[in-house]
């Protein structure tokens, strides 16, 4: 007991010394039933009572109620500078959470991926990482009891186990030394009730070794950490481990499940995006567009190398994929409709044309991302999923919910059920899923990019509009931004550029790469660049881009025959979306005629029959220019003769002059 006394004074003293900003804001807090929690990071405790911080390591059970008892004691300590103040009282409910981050004990041991997690883990404070794949409801339990000996009137606390599903067994002695009462009584008036919710995590795709199925383990949240993390999210959870007996059901083998009880949890969702970019690569980025401020379509042309470089040329889809994934500004107006931001990129292509290539590299440009292939994939695995667990109904989300906010890549998407793609249609263009299953009717939403990836049915026909060649309806094609065509057409002279440098790729050994920004960019470089001018900048059209734009967009409502599903009101606003992302790819917060001309290309590339440009261009056979910028001036000319708006900009002919 005076060890418990001793140690409950070191804790109050640490939270004191470090804490006291945090312990000020919880005693001046209004409301005295609320739990409130206190974050300490174990790397300062480690470095202010070293012995301290391994016993509550070691037996968490028994030192972190001891811990939240001592932030009650510390408040208690501190009151007497508070007590004047308004709203001043001590609460009874303070958790501790104590974070992992930064502390000597990431290593493997205490920080295993959860298909690791073994007995020995049992019983330490123990922190995993991994995806939130079902957030249960939130529910209330009965927490401690306190009951008293008829005796000695020694009162005590009788915690509920988490092995026999949150009973509370009635206590058999009395814990007081010199008593040996075998009689009880309950103290009605100090039952205690907790919110508690129960989550799944599973392990990340990304750190499996080869051949592993990613595990899950359910995690109980408690208090303040109850609704903190959706579905979808990447976390950090520390706890304790420990096991439950699994639900008794008839022919059923009763089993030990191992579960988490949680102390702390972090999402990382946030820290993704802001960790990775330091003040110096902003300056880098800088930097490298005033260098090629004269050339300036040359220096995005050394940023889009760097998309998919093992793969030769295809300068249009590596555009598209580049303002497909920086994406367009949401648009909401005074009714509260929105336009949504991101765009969507399909690929039509025969086989062997690197399609899958762009869907995996993506992948890996963007925060968040799931790839998933037409054929593996239904209805309810795309939107979401109605799950009995332990007799109530509840939602699992499904690959687009998953990706919110970020990319979901499908391949082979010719091979989905109609049914099952039908589904897709509302996630697309309203960005949200309304679901009506087992008694369960919400709306979930899915601000994501849709990546997909489908063969042209049979010998693509050039003749014949894109719905016949690709079998999928004209409503679907018409909510994707860009289709791009890839024809592998017999061409000898590509054919010996493209086979010198695959030979040449293979041969070639990986040297240290630099972090610099004038040969091909690394992943990690545009990753940051792709972040942050995502983050930074939310362009604005101009006159001049207004009036090229809807020049093109009247002329196409024109002449549209064979692409009645394409030329909707939805193209007008894939091109004001595709002008602002090539406008944040150039570094700027305003959208110039350069960007809407631009827009206007790949619109085009993506046309079966063009309105403005005579030949169909091959997407598969187009390169990087060696003169990009004069290259340009050329095509902005022809275009808007076309356009017949080239009177509206004199200085054109000026310039060729």
């Amino acid at each position: 007991m005076e060890k418990e006394r001793g140690r409950d004074k070191e804790m109050a003293a640490f939270l004191i010394k470090h804490h006291l900003e945090q312990l000020r804001s919880i005693i001046l807090s209004s409301d005295p039933r609320l739990h409130y929690p206190l974050h300490v990071d174990f790397a300062e405790l480690m470095e202010d009572n070293p012995p301290l911080a391994h016993l509550i390591f070691e037996h968490p059970k028994e030192f972190l109620p001891l811990f939240d008892d001592s932030a009650v004691w510390a408040q208690k300590v501190i009151f007497e500078d508070f007590k004047r103040m308004e709203n001043a009282s001590i609460k009874a409910y303070v958790h501790v959470r104590i974070n992992f981050s930064g502390s000597p004990l990431e290593y493997p041991e205490t920080f295993p991926s959860i298909g690791r997690v073994r007995v020995k883990h049992r019983g330490i404070l123990l922190t995993l990482k991994g995806t939130v794949i079902r957030t249960s409801a939130i529910k209330m339990i009965e927490g401690e009891k306190i009951y008293e000996c008829r005796v000695c009137k020694h009162r005590f606390k009788v915690y509920p186990e988490v092995e026999t599903r949150n009973s509370t067994t009635r206590p058999t002695f009395c814990p007081s030394q010199n008593c040996e009462s075998t009689r009880f009584q309950i103290i009605e008036e100090r039952s205690i009730c907790h919110d508690y919710q129960e989550i799944k995590i599973q392990e990340s795709t990304q750190v499996l070794g080869v051949g592993a199925i990613p595990r899950s383990i359910p995690v109980i949240m408690k208090d303040d950490l109850v609704d903190i993390v959706k579905a979808g999210d990447d976390v950090i959870v520390t706890g304790v481990l420990t096991a439950k007996w699994s639900s008794d059901m008839k022919d059923v083998r009763c089993d030990l499940d191992p579960v988490l009880v949680a102390n702390y949890v972090r999402r990382m969702n946030e820290l993704k995006s802001d960790v990775d970019i330091p003040n110096d690569i902003i300056l880098k980025f800088k930097n490298f567009w005033t260098d090629f401020k004269d050339t300036p379509l040359r220096g995005r042309n050394a940023i889009l190398r760097g998309i998919c470089p093992q793969i030769f040329g295809l300068f249009t889809v590596k555009l598209a994929v580049a303002l497909t994934l920086i994406g367009g500004v949401q648009h909401v107006d005074a009714s509260g409709t929105k336009i949504r931001g991101e765009s969507h990129l399909l690929l039509v292509g025969d086989p062997g044309t690197g399609k899958s290539q762009f869907l995996k590299f993506s992948a890996k440009l963007s925060n968040r991302s799931v790839i998933t292939t037409g054929l593996g994939s239904t209805s309810a695995g795309l939107t979401v999923t109605a799950v009995k667990d332990g007799g109530e109904w509840m939602l699992e989300a499904g690959a687009l919910v998953l990706a919110d906010g970020g990319l979901c890549c499908i391949d082979e998407f010719d091979s989905m059920r109609e049914h099952d793609r039908a589904t897709i249609h509302e996630a697309m263009e309203q960005q949200t899923i309304s679901v009506a299953k087992a008694g369960l009717v919400t709306t979930l939403s899915t601000r994501t990019i849709v990546f997909g990836a489908t063969n042209p049915k049979g010998q693509y026909d050039p003749d014949q509009p894109l719905s016949v060649n690709t079998a999928l309806s004209g409503p679907l094609l018409s909510r994707f931004d860009i289709v791009l065509v890839l024809l592998d057409t017999k061409n000898p002279q590509w054919d010996a550029v493209v086979s010198s440098h695959i030979l040449y790729e293979s041969e070639q050994q990986k040297g240290n790469q630099d972090e610099s920004l004038s040969d091909i960019w690394s992943l990690t470089m545009l990753r940051r660049y792709i972040h942050f001018v995502k983050g930074y900048f939310r362009p604005v059209l101009t006159k001049e881009a207004e009036k090229v734009i809807s020049s093109y967009y009247q002329l196409q409502r024109r002449s549209a025959t064979q692409n009645a599903a394409r030329t909707t009101v939805r193209m007008l606003e894939s091109l004001i979306r595709l002008a602002q992302a090539h406008a944040r790819l150039m570094f700027r917060n305003e959208v110039t005629r350069l960007d809407a001309i631009t827009a206007i290309l790949c619109i085009e590339s993506s046309m079966t029959t063009s309105a403005i440009v005579d030949s169909v261009g091959n997407a598969l056979h187009s390169n990087f220019m060696d003169n990009p910028d004069q290259e340009y001036a050329k095509q902005e000319r022809l275009i808007l003769q076309k356009l017949s708006c080239i009177d509206d900009f004199p200085e054109i002919d000026t310039a060729e002059g």
